[in-house]
């Protein structure tokens, strides 16, 4: 009863037949090159040489698809059954395509590799429960075509993205993780640390009450972080400027913001008024380094003229804050 019960509604891959194993083969050289080919589809318009690269791989898993319905047809006739990898136990198993539509162009790649690995796997143990002469021999050619698809891939790429091209592309994809994540992630950071110091540091110093202090610290650090996100989302959906996903960029940019104002505010959780408000300060000084070693690193500005704006703006504005708080 209890065996029945928790018995799986999928076949275990040493229960199919001669002809499932063949069929199963045939849907997954079908999935896979279905699957390269929307790979080309998406990165046809940035990466038209890599695009090109996975045409030739689609092409390559659809030869194979021929040549396995070939001798079903020679061993079973016309008529293949109905079996997927999702209808198998501990069988690879492959992403819809709406859950592929983010990846980058390394991910593909690295996806790209690990298919053919499981696709090399899935042949090796295919060969091993067939009889046949002949079926067992394509099988066995088919297991050394995956396990070669990773030298197939590196030649089509040398044919097809030699150095120059994967240098540009590679460039791309770079810009384009600055212009998606880093770029609003900053602005928001910047905001949040910056704009923040003059509110919770004239709350601390004209209440001296560190609790009051960080309610006013979190409510303008969430605040802001929602504010800077909508409007990021919304003056920009990035199909002209090229910036990528609004919803990316909303959240990157409303999570750096509440983050950079949460930074200096957390510190106020501490009783001692000025154990806290030390504290906040050695917060941040290390955001404003912080912020102006991102300048340097991915915005391409001069360190010391990022560190003397960003250390000057907000050391301007902290003690805009200690002033409105003491008077």
């Amino acid at each position: 009863m209890l065996a029945r019960f928790f018995r799986s509604s999928k076949r275990s891959f040493d229960s199919l037949s001669e002809q499932e194993i063949l069929a199963l083969g045939i849907a997954s050289e079908e999935d896979d090159a279905r699957i390269y080919l929307a790979y080309a589809d998406r990165l046809r318009r940035e990466f038209p040489a890599s695009a090109k690269v996975f045409e030739d791989m689609a092409e390559v898993e659809d030869t194979h698809r021929k040549s396995l319905i070939e001798i079903h047809r020679q061993r079973f006739g016309e008529r293949i059954p109905l079996i997927r990898r999702e209808h198998v136990e501990g069988f690879y198993e492959r992403k819809p395509d709406w859950l592929r539509a983010n990846l980058s162009l390394d991910a593909m790649r690295r996806e790209t590799e690990a298919m053919e690995e499981q696709a090399y796997r899935f042949y090796v143990e295919a060969a091993k429960r067939t009889s046949d002469a002949s079926t067992r021999q394509l099988l066995g050619d088919l297991a050394l075509a995956e396990q070669g698809h990773e030298d197939i891939a590196r030649m089509l790429g040398d044919k097809h993205t030699p150095e120059d091209v994967k240098h540009d592309e590679d460039a791309t994809v770079h810009r384009q993780f600055v212009l998606t994540y880093v770029q609003p992630g900053l602005a928001g950071l910047m905001d949040g640390s910056v704009s923040t110091l003059a509110p919770i540091f004239a709350a601390a110093f004209a209440t001296q009450d560190t609790w009051q202090t960080f309610l006013v610290g979190l409510s303008a650090s969430v605040g802001a972080g929602i504010s800077m996100g909508f409007t990021e989302a919304a003056h920009d959906d990035g199909k002209i400027s090229g910036r990528g996903s609004p919803i990316k960029r909303g959240l990157a940019c409303g999570i750096m913001t509440a983050l950079g104002g949460l930074g200096h505010a957390l510190p106020y959780l501490i009783p001692h008024f000025w154990t806290a408000t030390i504290t906040a300060a050695v917060v941040v000084f290390f955001e404003l380094w912080a912020i102006a070693f991102i300048q340097n690193r991915y915005m391409e500005t001069p360190f010391l003229r990022a560190a003397f704006q960003v250390v000057l703006g907000g050391g301007l504005v902290l003690g805009a804050g200690i002033l409105i708080g003491n008077g």
